[in-house]
């Protein structure tokens, strides 16, 4: 079982609303650290599906204290280990309602931004992984182009735009926007120099296989997006590598600035749509996985914001591709 060890620093003044908090039957621990005139150092132990509803109280009740601050630390292990039994219940009748099979917002949120921080770290993956794909796409070596696939940085920040409309959050939104725009214009524009100072072969099978779309790639697409979000709400990041080579963004990208470059806009215009559907796909689907997720902001102000934004977006989005899936119908004609 996943558990989660919240550090508290908490004020003197606040520690009979904190026994209240303590009193909720998800709290499998607690440990008193250090006490001093200022506060307590104090350790709770958890289940991961308890963690962000007992945050949300426990902010709710001492976060407006001056030197409040709560620490959210994976559990690796326990030593004796920690068994639920089936007769266990850890929550109320209304707490359980709250419970949640995956990490707390916090923690998502904190994992999210990472990855959409725009940084010369992320420009120099977006530089190395269009070279690197560039060269797979060319020699026609499927192994290179995964590994552009891998390296590349740019599904972070669709993840993080779906995860900001969900919670209403604009200015992680913009700065998800920025970042994303950013890292497809940086790869387009070079991929575009490649392509025009270049000689290489344009029925390379990998290059060819990128100018092609059928419903299939959206469904692909899709489902992608929803494996993404779960790798990130599940903590488990290493499946994201398996969402980046399914659904990647860098190769059709590389694919429209080669062509563009060489001047062959046929072949370009097919590569455009196939990512065009990825990043479409990307965004709805993560944001219906969010919302699945039970991902909402925690005051009821916000959960207002957002499920306007929620809304406007998933109309959006949806209208995008049902224009998108037009166009590939009347390709097949």
């Amino acid at each position: 079982m996943a558990l989660r060890l919240v550090e508290i620093i908490l004020p003197e003044s606040e520690k009979e609303s904190f026994k209240k908090i303590l009193e909720n039957d998800a709290v499998i621990g607690f440990w008193k650290d250090t006490s001093g005139e200022s506060g307590s150092l104090i350790k709770v132990l958890l289940p991961v599906g308890e963690t962000e509803a007992f945050l949300d109280d426990l902010e709710k009740a001492c976060g407006h204290a001056e030197g409040f601050q709560a620490v959210i630390l994976p559990v690796e292990a326990t030593v004796p280990r920690y068994e639920t039994k089936k007769e266990d219940k850890y929550t109320s009748p209304e707490e359980k309602k709250k419970a949640v099979l995956r990490v707390s917002r916090e923690e998502l949120f904190s994992d999210i931004k990472d990855s959409m921080k725009f940084s010369w770290v992320y420009i120099a993956m977006v530089i190395l992984s269009t070279i690197v794909a560039a060269n797979g796409l060319m020699r026609d070596n499927v192994t290179i182009v995964i590994g552009a696939m891998v390296i590349a940085p740019l599904l972070g920040p669709n993840v993080a735009f779906a995860f900001a409309t969900t919670l209403g959050d604009l200015q992680m939104a913009r700065d998800a926007l920025k970042t994303n725009i950013s890292g497809l214009l940086i790869a387009l524009a070079l991929s575009i120099v490649f392509g025009y100072f270049i000689n290489f072969n344009q029925n390379s099978a990998e290059l060819v296989a990128r100018t092609e779309i059928s419903i299939s790639d959206v469904a692909l697409a899709l489902a992608s997006g929803v494996a993404g979000v779960l790798a990130f709400t599940s903590g488990a990041s290493s499946a994201l590598i398996g969402v980046m080579v399914a659904v990647a963004l860098m190769p059709p990208l590389v694919t429209m600035g080669l062509f563009l470059g060489s001047g062959n806009y046929s072949l370009a215009l097919g590569a455009w749509l196939l990512l065009l559907t990825n990043v479409i796909c990307l965004n709805l689907a993560g944001i219906i996985t969010f919302l699945a997720q039970g991902i909402r902001p925690r005051t009821y102000w916000e959960a207002e914001r957002a499920n306007r934004a929620t809304r406007t977006a998933i109309t959006l989005w949806a209208v995008l591709l049902i224009i998108l899936i037009a166009i590939i119908y009347y390709m097949w004609e």
